[in-house]
């Protein structure tokens, strides 16, 4: 019997190319496809759920891994590939955490979205070795420290060096100091103009969960 499969997608053209692939294979049957993860939960609770191919941004806002990690507790032996085509740098070290099979980048190829879903259902576990590289300013994102980058996220949010300071449990010269770096990488000459570039490339998403 083919492996039923539910698409968590918002954007109709990644949704439909995963729909052709997976109709074109006789080891997958499509379930069902919906645009918000909030959903997804339902569909499991009500169908019967082989594999879920899970997008992180979703209709309403509605977050993909938070989803994830709801169905992962219900539903232990659901397998969930991750995929995504935003480069933000937690996503990956969150889905291991989750529980989460397999993680994959969007490029478009038939033949990368089957094979891990094939190898997913055989028991393996696929992920990247690193996020996909993206050019910012005048440099990219692999040359950010991990600490540069958690500070980067926290600046989305608009709060004072000081409240980032005491959420990440260091001095608040430690903060400038990191900013400063970021703005000597990139070259960008404030920090709103870092964090609207970092923001819209997908470097970082701040999660309202967080």
């Amino acid at each position: 019997m083919p492996y039923n499969v539910l698409i968590v997608e918002d954007q109709t053209m990644p949704r439909e190319l995963f729909e052709i692939y997976i109709n074109s294979s006789d080891a997958f049957n499509h379930l069902l496809s919906v645009a918000n993860a909030s959903a997804a939960l339902s569909v499991c609770r009500n169908n019967k759920v082989d594999l879920i191919l899970m997008d992180v941004m979703t209709e309403l806002g509605s977050n993909g891994l938070d989803a994830a990690e709801e169905i992962k507790r219900e539903f232990a032996d659901v397998k969930i590939i991750i995929v995504t085509s935003m480069p933000e740098y937690s996503w990956l070290e969150q889905a291991r955490r989750i529980g989460v099979e397999s993680f994959w980048y969007k490029d478009g190829q038939k033949d990368g979205i089957l094979e891990v879903m094939t190898r997913t259902m055989a028991g393996e576990s696929i992920y990247p070795d690193e996020t996909p590289l993206i050019h910012i300013g005048n440099t990219t994102n692999h040359e950010f420290t991990e600490r540069e980058l958690d500070i980067l996220k926290e600046l989305t949010t608009g709060d004072t060096n000081t409240d980032i300071a005491e959420r990440l449990n260091v001095s608040v010269a430690t903060v400038k100091s990191h900013i400063q770096h970021l703005l000597e990488k990139t070259g960008f000459r404030t920090r709103t103009e870092l964090v609207s570039e970092a923001r819209s490339l997908g470097i970082v998403i701040k999660n309202k969960k967080n």
